[in-house]
C-alpha cells in the first residue's frame, strides 16, 4: 500500500513530526508492507453481479495487525463501567454478561492508531470520540487514522468510507476544544 493523501486534523501532523517522529516512521513503514494484491479476493458472480478482484477489508486488518505487532505496536482496551444510575421507574437492566469494552487499534508510547475499513460513523467515531476517550483515559496525546482512499474504496469487497468524505466533514465540522490531535492518512494499493 502507498500513503496517497494526508490531512492533519487540529495539527495532528505537525504534533507527530515533532515528538514522536520515530513512530511515525514505523507507521509509515507499516503502510508499505501491507501487500494489496494479497488481499484481493475473488467475489462470486452472485455477491456483486460481477466476477472480479476486489479487497478484503478483513484481509487487509489482517495485515495491519500482523505488521503493527512485529513493531510492538498493541492493541489497548478500556472496559467501560456501565452506571445504572440514569434508569428511571425502578428500571433494572438484565446483566450484560460479558464486559463490554472500547479498544484502540495500536498503541504505542502516548500514540494510538486506527486502521478503518468500516462504515463512515466510526471514522467520525474514531477522531470525535475515541481518540478523545482514549487521551483521557490511556494517555495518548496524538492519534493516526488510517482510511481508504475513494479509489480504493470502490475496489473493496464491502460498503466503506474513504478519505475524502471524511476530510471534507472534519473542515466543514471544525475543531472543538477537547480535540486531540490527529494525522489522517488515506491509503492506496
Amino acid at each position: 500500500m502507498i500513503i496517497a493523501a494526508e490531512y492533519s486534523f487540529n495539527q495532528g501532523k505537525e504534533k507527530i513530526e515533532r515528538e514522536y517522529s520515530s513512530l511515525l516512521i514505523e507507521i509509515k513503514d507499516v503502510i508499505l508492507q501491507v501487500d494489496a494484491v494479497a488481499c484481493k479476493n475473488k467475489i462470486s458472480e452472485e455477491q456483486t453481479k460481477l466476477d472480479e478482484l476486489l479487497f478484503s477489508p478483513k484481509a487487509l486488518n489482517t495485515q495491519f495487525k500482523n505488521f503493527f505487532a512485529l513493531k510492538k505496536w498493541s492493541n489497548h482496551k478500556i472496559e467501560c463501567n456501565y452506571s445504572n444510575d440514569y434508569y428511571i421507574n425502578g428500571y433494572v437492566p438484565k446483566s450484560m454478561g460479558k464486559a463490554p469494552y472500547r479498544d484502540m487499534d495500536f498503541l504505542k508510547e502516548k500514540v494510538g492508531v486506527e486502521v478503518q475499513f468500516g462504515k463512515y460513523a466510526f471514522m467520525v467515531y474514531n477522531v470525535c470520540a475515541k481518540m478523545t476517550i482514549f487521551s483521557k483515559l490511556a494517555g495518548i496525546t496524538v492519534g493516526v487514522e488510517i482510511v481508504p482512499i475513494k479509489d480504493l474504496a470502490d475496489e473493496m469487497s464491502t460498503g466503506v468510507s474513504y478519505f475524502e468524505q471524511f476530510v471534507w466533514d472534519l473542515e466543514n465540522r471544525g475543531v472543538s476544544n477537547i480535540d486531540l490531535p490527529v494525522l489522517i492518512l488515506g491509503i492506496a494499493p
